[in-house]
Parts: structure tokens; sequence; C-alpha cells
């Protein structure tokens, strides 16, 4: 598989001497100083003046974050449109927001990767053409999932740029993008989407492990290097044969993580002998597909650190009772990642669940409290200490991003209210999806960026 490294062509205006007020960030994490074009720190009331060439009602509904750590910006967008129209125009305004927001920044950006969000999954080879039109031999890894917008719009997108002065991009075609950076290169890989023609979901699902194995060996990668992952199964509760298809995928990656020594990655820390997996998401999508994608990475640097978290609250995945699923889901609360003196945390799917079951059936703002306050915890410097790291951890502060799964559309709201009181101004994306237990009304995922004290250069010995 060949590799395409382009230089991005994403790049400042230095004439712009104002940032529209509709661009303006949620959070800044990590740096503390703003680089954006005389934005005077973003404030709306500082910068009343809107660009002349993107006129504020032009531009789709967005919420991002900025990120500044070892001299460079990253960029979590959240963007639904909102103007109305075809689906063309949804596509073209949603892309035209993120341009904006890119074009803002004060330096050179690339795409990496987007999630599209979708109403209907016949829209999805359209706005692929549309896509590929506009980035070219730039196209960031792109995964359409059948998660309805919950606000109805046609679609929404989550999408990740990094600034390229010091990184270096390659796009390796549609399922493989990779980035290099100060001696870490990360990997964004995808199996595509798979239909499920007559093939069950165990053997579907093997298969999309099979696939994004071989994705990853590409770059001379493994599942041994996977910090995280993500699962969009179609009809996840349905079953077959008396099966819930959910658990037949768990079975799946149970038994192709059999030949997986997550220990073996040479960046794993696991302290007190508890097991190591990725981070994951297992969510429902509408279809009978499956699509998969994940996060790795590599590195010498003797700086870098995995850790894979457990909620004291919540009986690990893997070690949950066969009421469950006859085999265990294989994956972690969340992974920490450490790099010099800053932290990120991927948080996987969470639910409603205290030790291993439901709580607040029925209750969609209860649930939805009860999975705020299982990230909070997780995610806790108290946790991180139990695990090891006792000068790391997080709160819901540090948050860059969050998605919010709803599986009511009357709980969106609802949802929706619970989520902006406990997280602030934050960018989410609201989505109808079916979580993977009939009695979860909500799932939030999400990820987030702190610092570790300066100066600490030691690193945990387990």
């Amino acid at each position: 598989m060949s590799a395409t490294t382009i230089s991005p062509t994403l790049r400042p205006d230095r004439s712009t001497k104002t940032i529209c007020y509709h661009l303006a960030p949620d959070r800044h994490l990590l740096d503390g100083d703003c680089d954006l074009v005389d934005c005077e720190h973003c404030s709306p009331t500082d910068a009343v003046e809107a660009l002349h060439e993107i006129p504020p009602c032009l531009l789709g509904q967005q919420h991002h974050t900025t990120l500044g750590y070892d001299g460079l910006r990253r960029v979590a967008m959240m963007v639904t449109p909102d103007g109305g129209g075809s689906f063309r125009d949804q596509v073209w305004e949603s892309m035209s927001t993120i341009r904006a927001i890119l074009r803002q920044q004060g330096e050179p950006m690339a795409l990496t990767v987007q999630t599209v969000f979708l109403a209907d999954a016949d829209d999805a080879p359209d706005a692929l053409r549309l896509f590929e039109a506009y980035y070219g031999e730039e196209m960031p890894l792109t995964l359409f999932v059948v998660h309805p917008p919950c606000g109805g719009s046609a679609l929404a997108i989550e999408a990740w740029a990094i600034s390229t002065r010091t990184v270096s991009v390659g796009y390796h075609g549609p399922h493989l993008v990779t980035v290099e950076h100060d001696g870490i290169r990360w990997i964004h890989a995808s199996a595509g989407s798979l239909g499920l023609g007559r093939r069950s979901a165990y053997e579907q699902s093997a298969e999309a492990f099979e696939s994004l194995g071989k994705v990853l060996s590409a770059v001379d990668a493994s599942f041994r290097d996977v910090a995280r992952v993500w699962l969009y199964q179609g009809n996840i509760t349905e079953e077959e044969n008396g099966i819930e298809r959910y658990r037949e995928l768990n079975r799946a990656r149970t038994d192709y993580f059999e030949d997986t020594d997550f220990r073996s990655n040479p960046l794993a820390d696991a302290p007190h002998g508890h097991a190591i997996y990725p981070a994951s998401t297992g969510i429902g999508t509408l279809g009978h597909g499956l699509v998969t994608a994940c996060l790795a990475l590599r590195t010498d640097r003797k700086d870098v650190r995995l850790l894979s978290l457990e909620n004291p609250g919540q009986t690990s995945a893997f070690d949950y009772p066969k009421e469950y699923s006859r085999k265990s889901p294989k994956f972690s609360r969340a992974m920490a990642l450490r790099i010099g003196d800053h932290l990120t945390t991927w948080i996987s799917g969470t639910a409603s669940i205290v030790n291993a079951a439901t709580v607040h059936p029925g209750d969609a703002a209860r649930q939805t409290e009860q999975t705020l306050d299982n990230i909070e915890k997780l995610i806790a410097p108290e946790n991180f200490a139990r695990h090891g790291w006792a000068d790391a951890g997080a709160s819901l502060r540090d948050l860059a991003k969050v998605r919010v799964y709803v599986k009511r559309p009357e709980d969106y709201e609802t949802c929706r209210a619970v989520c902006e009181r406990r997280l602030g101004a934050i960018p989410a994306i609201y989505a109808l999806a079916d979580v993977c237990r009939p009695d979860l009304l909500v799932e939030i995922e999400g990820v987030a960026f702190s610092a570790l004290p300066r100066g600490v250069s030691e690193i945990p010995d387990h």
C-alpha cells in the first residue's frame, strides 16, 4: 500500500484581522495561550466584526476545542448544518464551516480523520463524492455511520485536524492515515464498512477484525499497538438464532484477541497485573452493516507510556458474568497516554452501569447523570493513583469533546440539558443510536487532555 504525503493547502490568510464570533472555540486545553489572529482571547464582544468572506449566516452550527502542546496545535470540531436545503447543500455547509475554522488557526492545518453521522445510509455515496472532490489526495480517513443527528439535520461531522509546520501527514488510501511528530507515529485505520450479506454477526465481526489487522500491518503495526477502537454495529441488540448480535461481536473480538499479547506493547504499564485491552465503543446503527476504526501509535521515546484504566465502581467489562455475554467484551474503561508533561485519556463508551448492572432503568435524566458520574470517577486523580500514576488525572473540564448516543428521540432534550449543566460549553454531537443493552437509554464517550507536573521525568515503575 503506497503512501502520499501532502503539503496542506489550508493556510492562514494573514490579511485577516478579526475572528468571526461564530467561530470562537469553546475550550483551549493544555497551552493557555491563544494564537488565533487578533482574536482578543476569542471574546465575541472584542471581535464583533465577522470576516467579510465568511458571513456567520452561511456557517453551520459548530463547536470546537483547540489544543496546544509540544509545539503544535490540534483542533477537535463538531459541525452540524443549520441552513436546511438539500443534502448536498448541508454537506457543503459543513465543509465550509470546517474550512473556516481551520483558516483561523494562524498556521497550516491538515484534516486527519472525520466521522460523518448520517440520518440516511443512502446519502453516504453522495457525501463521499463531495469529500473526494474537495480534498483530493488530502482525503482524511472518513467513517460514515447511520446515527441520525438529534437536531434533525441530514448529517453531522466530528473532525480532527493538526498543524503541519512540524508534522508529516501520510495519506495511504481510503482506510489509513498516519501522523508523525517528534518521534511518534499515530495511525488512524479502518476496515471500511462491511455489509452483512449471508454472513452471521460472528462471521462479519471476525472478518472486520482480520481486515483491520491487515490495514495496520501495511504500516508495520498490529493490534498490540492499538489504544482506541470504535465498533458501529447494525441492529446491535437484534437476535440471531436466539443470540444477540452484540454478544456475537464480543465472541469474535475475544477469539481474535487470543492471538494478541497487549502486554508485549513496550509502551504499556500493567500495574497489579490487571488485564490490558484498548478503550472501545460498541454502539448500534441502523441496518446490518459493521463499521470499524482504531487509533494506534508507535514510538521509541522513553517518556511515552500507556495505561488502561478501570472504574472502581464498575465491574471490568472483560470480567462480566456470562449472563451478559458468553465471551465478555474485551476492552478497558479508558486508555491513558502520557507524553512528557501532558496526558491524553480516551474514554470508552460509558453508560448507566454500577458494578455490572444497569441502574435507573427508564429514566433518561438519571442515566445521563450516572454516566457522567462514572466518567468523572474514571478519570479522577484518585483513580489514576489507584492504577499507579499518582501524578496524573483529569476532570470533566478537561474533556475536549463528547459524543452522546441517545436511544429514544424524546430523551434528547433531557440528556442535552444534563450534559450542558455538568459539562458546560463543550463540542458535542447528540445522535440517535441503539445502546448495547435494551434497558440503557444513553451512552457517552469522549477524550480528555490534561497537564502533568512540569519537570517530572520519571515514568512510574511497575
